[in-house]
This record gives C-alpha cells, structure tokens and sequence, in this order.
C-alpha cells in the first residue's frame, strides 16, 4: 500500500496538471478534425475523431513544451479574444483552450492577427503533420509494403523543413523495417539512415 499511494498522487497530478487542448473543425480537408492535447509534462495526445478511443499518444521534449506553455502563459491562458475578425477565406474553426488552476479558459478563431496566437498554432499544425506522417508510416509498415519507401520520403521531407517533433516516436516502425528483409533493400537503408539521424539527435 505504502508504494501505491505515490503512485496514485502521480497519476492524480498529471490529471490536474496544467494542460493546452487544440481544436480544428474543418468539413470537407484531410482530416476533418483534429484534437491535440499537451500536458505540462510533455506527454500529448492526438485525434482525428472526437470519439476515438485509441488515440495516438507520444511526448514532446522538454523544450518545444516550454515553448509552447510559454506562448500560452502571453496570450494570457486564451482569456482574451484572438479572432481578428477580418474578411478573410474560412480557415477552420480553431479553439485554444487551457485547463489548469481555476476554470478553463479558450479563445476560438478563424484567423488571428495575434503574433503569439500564430506561433502557436503553427506548433499545433507541425504536431499535425508529424502524427500525418506517423499514420502514413503505420499503415504503409503493415500493409503496403512497397509503400514504405514513398512514406519515409515524405517523413524526411517534413524533418527537412524543421516540422517534424517528438521523433524518438518513429523508431519503433523504423527498426522494424530495418530488421525485415520482406521490405525493399531501399526502403531499409532508407530506415536505417533517418533512425541513426534521429538517434544521434537526441
């Protein structure tokens, strides 16, 4: 009993802890809907359905959380409005939302002229494109092998472009790929060479 009560105050604290929830609705793109979830401690959750029961999880290093915490900390926990009302093309309905001490607050927009608003929200849509890329590598591993080459292409193509995170996530796809010989020559080389660079970052 003694080594369960830390255990349960652990738990407890992550699921009070300060946390920075991202909604986008936008019917009719691919996909129609995402929700992104960042606790303070980096652990994060992805979905693509509000139902999903078996979401994506993963965890952000310790830096890109603070940036992006930090963010939220100057657009005042979403307490102010962040929608620039202008005359511009519908983007997505979009919500920051921030759950901590007190009630939660969040702000939802189309478009934000807000500096700090749109810094954040380009941290959500790498985070976006990074689990994209995560789903296209899962699939293309389990049943469309001769599709792996072309899904770690696109993988190298995001990390080229700085948009890629928490990539200690791919590994596990990846040295399965490096390990089977039921996969093109060219595909585990390819594999081998973004684990290496991947684990030489960290």
């Amino acid at each position: 009993m003694k080594f369960l009560l830390p255990l349960l105050m652990a738990t407890a604290a992550w699921a009070e802890g300060p946390r920075i929830i991202f909604t986008k609705t936008f019917p009719g793109s691919n996909p129609a809907f995402v929700e992104i979830t960042v606790e303070r401690t980096g652990e994060a959750v992805y979905k693509e359905d509000p139902k999903d029961e078996r979401p994506l999880t993963f965890k952000l290093n310790e830096a890109d959380t603070t940036a992006m915490f930090e963010m939220a900390d100057h657009l005042d926990h979403f307490a102010k409005p962040l929608e620039a009302g202008l005359k511009v093309a519908f983007m997505g309905a979009k919500t920051f939302r921030y759950e901590g001490a007190g009630m939660p607050t969040e702000a939802k927009f189309n478009y934000s002229e807000d500096s700090e608003a749109k810094a954040l929200l380009d941290w959500f849509e790498r985070i976006s494109e990074t689990e994209r890329a995560y789903i296209d590598l899962e699939r293309a591993v389990r049943f469309d092998k001769l599709g792996v080459h072309d899904s770690l292409l696109r993988i190298e193509t995001v990390r080229n472009q700085k948009r890629l995170v928490a990539e200690q996530q791919f590994l596990p796809f990846l040295d399965r790929v490096i390990k089977s010989e039921a996969y093109m020559h060219m595909a585990r080389t390819r594999a081998n060479a973004l684990a290496e660079s991947i684990r030489s970052a960290k």
